[in-house]
């Protein structure tokens, strides 16, 4: 099997040659040939792609780079290089020394600053009561939740999403080439293709720390502490599979391993929210995300009442009515909204 070094040479050569002004129909035939194996063609692929990127750089460094990788080509092109050579350029091994010709200039350090560069951010968000569905550059899917932002960042080696706040449900397209990372506060994320949730809500009493389910696939969980620059896992890892669900503290190292319905991940995707035994001034916490629910306080011996259901918080009204329903609580109506009080 080729190693990732060796495959990296010779895409810079075929880079080069094909840029060339003595390419010929010999050539794109062994071109062809080599990129015929689907590996050469994904690497390829990504090379012409942060090729395409430097449109994207600052005009001034974009043309810097550009015009060193030009001389690099240029002074490549000078030198005699007979015909069969050049058709049997890797085969022969000589694709190294052409590579070595580039790796000497400016133009080949350009080239590795751009590989550590992100080939692609975007910066998300979604308002108190909106729900948002993105699609990245790879394919994968993200559903954003209420009051929720994060940020996506792809490099050639890794895909990355920061969660900064609120919750949203995955589903990853996989590359095993270029793992998928959710960093979210102290905990970080690590998959090839799955299905699963990820929320972070450190400032909703109760649900300070990061939860994920998984839905589909499989997931490694650890501290971000454990993660090293390149996105690599440096540290021990929790692996969870269908049907599981973790919940860490605030720190990111203390966590609570549990099983969940694949049919009850995330159900807030259809602003259903469901409490099983959740303390009454939490589950209020958690609806208010959604929208003002028009409860302007709750007395202290109402507060921790548990509380089980299922609630829309699309529909205040209706949730308050389902709140005296099922715990023993009055509505008194206020200047300020309604405030909840144990029945008497």
């Amino acid at each position: 099997m080729m190693s990732n070094a060796r495959r990296g040479d010779e895409l810079v050569a075929w880079f080069l040659l094909r840029n060339e002004a003595q390419w010929t129909a010999d050539d794109e035939q062994a071109f062809q040939q080599w990129l015929a194996a689907p590996e050469n063609r994904a690497a390829y692929a990504r090379w012409e792609a942060d090729w395409q990127l430097m449109d994207a750089m600052p005009q001034s460094a974009a043309e810097r780079l550009r015009a060193q990788v030009a001389a690099d080509r240029g002074a490549r092109a000078t030198q005699p290089v007979p015909a069969p050579a050049r058709r049997h350029l890797l085969g022969r091994g000589l694709a190294l020394a052409g590579v070595a010709a580039v790796a000497g200039s400016g133009g080949w350090l350009g080239w590795q600053h751009l590989q550590t560069r992100p080939v692609y951010t975007q910066a998300f968000a979604t308002r108190k009561g909106q729900q948002s569905d993105v699609t990245l550059p790879d394919g994968s899917q993200l559903r954003l939740d209420t009051h929720t932002a994060l940020q996506a960042t792809f490099f050639r080696g890794r895909r990355e999403i920061r969660l900064d706040e609120g919750q949203a449900m995955f589903s990853v397209t996989a590359d095993a080439q270029r793992p998928f990372l959710v960093l979210a506060g102290p905990v970080t994320v690590t998959v090839v293709g799955t299905r699963f949730s990820v929320r972070r809500t450190p400032q909703l009493p109760g649900r300070e720390g990061v939860e994920i389910a998984v839905e589909e696939g499989r997931v490694r969980v650890v501290h971000a502490d454990d993660v090293a620059a390149s996105g690599a896992l440096a540290g021990q890892a929790l692996e969870l599979t269908p049907g599981q669900k973790l919940v860490f503290d605030g720190a990111g190292r203390q966590s609570v391993l549990s099983k969940v319905s694949v049919d009850d991940i995330a159900p807030w995707r259809s602003m259903q929210l469901s409490f099983s035994d959740v303390a009454l001034r939490s589950a209020v916490a958690e609806m208010e995300r959604y929208g003002d629910m028009g409860i302007a306080a709750i007395a202290p011996e109402a507060a921790e009442l548990r509380l089980s259901g299922t609630f829309d918080p699309r529909n205040p009204a209706a949730a308050r009515r389902l709140l005296a329903q099922a715990l023993p609580l009055r509505l008194v109506p206020g200047a300020n909204g309604v405030e909840i009080q144990t029945a008497r």
